[in-house]
């Protein structure tokens, strides 16, 4: 139900979106974005929001996350977003709704992971659970809300979280052998309804 819903939003958000973007005006903004929150750990998450209409935007936006370890966790996960925006008021201006789709490749460590213990796998193989780690990539699909703050004429704060369905595809391995401690032929398929984007954007306008 969940799934069909995001679905069913995302596709009215564009639809509505594309017709009224028929209706444009010359003169469209465009800002240009960075997540205050990831900066101090060495993570980049930039975009670019584009004003389609009166109240819709288009987002696009990546994140990078290079770290091979963090906090003895492997950490890199590199992901690219589209976002089609329906702002309330007017674009870039107070209160939002907007249908987001997202393609992600990682070599993380699952939080689940992190406490160690043993692990049996269907072959009745055991390994300790903090040496193992996932590589693999995601498709994702979320509502995203959010709220932007104008503070002058050309910097804004957007504030905004995103919740959806990620579809993983992955396999996993033991960090201390190389080898894969699942029985799995190819990719390993798991199904989540999880957040996955959130932060404090800075945001400069740039037209």
């Amino acid at each position: 139900m969940f799934k069909n819903t995001i679905l069913i939003s995302f596709l009215s958000i564009f639809l509505f979106g594309n017709l009224t973007a028929q209706e444009q005006e010359k003169d469209v903004s465009v800002y240009v974005k960075g997540n205050a929150l990831f900066i101090p750990i060495g993570v980049l998450n930039v975009g670019v929001e584009h004003q389609l209409s009166k109240k819709y935007t288009l987002q696009g936006d990546v994140f990078i996350s290079p770290w091979k370890s963090f906090a003895g966790h492997e950490f890199q996960y590199y992901s690219a977003s589209i976002e089609g925006r329906y702002y309330f008021d007017e674009a870039f201006k107070h209160w939002y709704l907007g249908a987001n789709l997202s393609a992600a490749s990682f070599v993380l460590q699952k939080w689940n992971y992190w406490g160690g213990g043993p692990y049996v796998n269907d072959n009745n193989e055991t390994f300790e659970k903090s040496n193992l780690y996932q590589k693999g990539f995601s498709l994702i699909v979320g509502l995203t809300a959010g709220y932007q703050f104008q503070l002058s004429e050309n910097w804004n704060l957007d504030v905004y979280g995103t919740i959806g369905t990620s579809q993983d595809f992955y396999k996993g391995y033991d960090r201390s052998t190389g080898r894969r401690y699942d029985v799995a032929d190819g990719y390993n398929k798991s199904g989540e309804i999880l957040p996955y984007r959130g932060g404090i954007m800075i945001s400069y306008k740039i037209k």
